[in-house]
Parts: structure tokens; C-alpha cells; sequence
């Protein structure tokens, strides 16, 4: 039966919302990484590695998906609008960045695993910059189920707060190993957790580039210190990357 332009978009409207499960499974992940964190809980850190299975089985097939989608509708002679061919080539994106966001909660996970000193507390700061991402995470996940511009660009804002933290933590951790407040090791371990933290809000961003391009075909970078977007005609063309 020839794929028509109606059942396309059935199908791509079945895509998006398996993303959006994909993205609440992630952020499920990274909220129970940080968490465990704090409890220095490796019991239920160890617990949450089998769940990045779950997003990898997910990310093949949500991947296939596209790729038979576009595959049908190219065999059958579908007529596409140019936002529903954006639509698919940044849900495979998302997906991509989503599988890396799980990648990246389950290498805090191992780490609360390895901790060693499960008495001394880290900065209060840090608590506060991982509730931020857990924020930002929250927000993608939202604005790509409505493929809401205006919420990507508050992710995109969001980036530099978390910069910051990530600043004034580490420069914190220097202070307490040369007190003698942390050692050397615990000011490694937390340098690893909040960089995976950096790394998560990284991601976000590219996941808010791809729904602003999806939602409006605009596309944004992050350039001169600030996001702006693209004029991708005299810079060789192409969607966003």
C-alpha cells in the first residue's frame, strides 16, 4: 500500500512521541544519577546501569524508524512539506543526543559506585548546578514534544549558569583539598560528576538547536559568546548540524 502524505505524518507524529518517552526515560535516569550522588548511594547507582540498555535498545529503533519513514516515502513518490522532512532529520538527531545524555548519567552513576569517601560532602554549589541541568533536561524534553521555539531558546539561555557553576565548584574543590577539607581523590571524583553534568546541558543545547530548525528552519550556533542564528546560504547550505 503506497505510503501517502496523511499516513506519513501519522507515522512521523508516532516518532516524535516515542522520542518524548525516550527523553522522560533519560531524564528519569539523570534525576536518580544526582540523587545518588548525594546519598552516595552505589547500591542504587549500580541499579540504574541496565537502564541505559533500555535507551540503546530504544535509540536502534526509534533510529530504523526514520530511516524506513523516509525509505517508504521515497519508494512511493510522497509529497513532503519541508517541515516534515526537518522533522525527521531531527528526530534522528534528538535521538542521538538523548542516547548520549543516558550515556553520560550512567558515568556519574559508576562513579558514585567508586566513591570512596562517602563522608565528606561536596560544595553546596554543586547541588544547585545539577538541579539546574535536571531543569534544563525538564524543558527539552518539553519544548521538542511541542517543538516549542521559544522554550528551546530558554535552554539555549540556560547554558552559561551552568558554565558557572561548573567554575565556581571546581575552583571550590581546589580550595578544600589545599585546607585539607577534601582530598585529592574526592575533588577528582566530583570533577568527573559535574563535568558529565556540563556535558548533559551540552547536549540539551544541541537537542534546542534541532527544534528551533524543526519548529521555524532557522538555524542557531553558538558563536562570539553568544547564539545567533545562521545564514546557512553563504555558508556552504545544508540544515542544522
Amino acid at each position: 500500500m503506497p505510503t501517502t502524505t496523511e499516513e506519513f505524518q501519522s507515522r512521523l507524529d508516532d516518532l516524535r512521541a516515542r522520542l518524548v518517552d525516550q527523553g522522560k526515560l533519560v531524564q528519569e535516569i539523570v534525576e536518580s544519577a544526582f540523587e545518588c550522588v548525594y546519598d552516595r548511594d552505589g547500591d542504587r547507582a549500580e541499579s540504574l546501569m541496565p537502564m541505559d540498555d533500555r535507551v540503546d535498545e530504544a535509540d536502534l529503533a526509534i533510529e530504523q524508524s526514520a530511516v524506513d519513514l523516509l525509505g517508504d516515502a521515497t519508494r512511493d513518490g510522497c509529497s513532503l512539506q519541508d517541515s516534515q522532512l526537518r522533522a525527521v532529520l531531527t528526530a534522528v538527531k534528538v535521538n542521538n543526543e538523548l542516547e548520549r545524555i543516558a550515556d553520560a548519567a550512567t558515568a556519574i552513576a559508576e562513579r558514585v559506585v567508586g566513591l570512596g569517601d562517602r563522608e565528606t560532602r561536596f560544595p553546596k554549589t554543586t547541588r544547585v548546578m545539577t538541579n539546574s541541568v535536571v531543569g534544563i533536561i525538564h524543558e527539552t524534553v518539553k519544548c521538542y514534544g511541542s517543538l516549542d521555539p521559544v522554550g528551546a531558546k530558554a535552554v539555549l539561555a540556560s547554558e552559561g549558569a551552568v558554565l558557572n557553576f561548573n567554575q565556581i565548584i571546581l575552583r571550590d574543590a581546589e580550595l578544600r583539598v589545599a585546607d585539607g577539607r577534601m582530598t585529592a581523590d574526592l575533588a577528582f571524583d566530583l570533577h568527573e560528576i559535574v563535568s558529565q553534568a556540563v556535558l548533559i546541558a551540552d547536549h540539551c543545547t544541541n537537542i534546542a538547536e534541532q527544534v528551533i530548525y524543526a519548529a521555524t528552519g532557522a538555524v542557531v550556533r553558538h558563536r562570539e559568546g553568544a547564539w545567533k542564528e545562521i545564514d546557512v546560504a553563504t555558508e556552504g547550505g545544508g540544515g542544522a548540524g
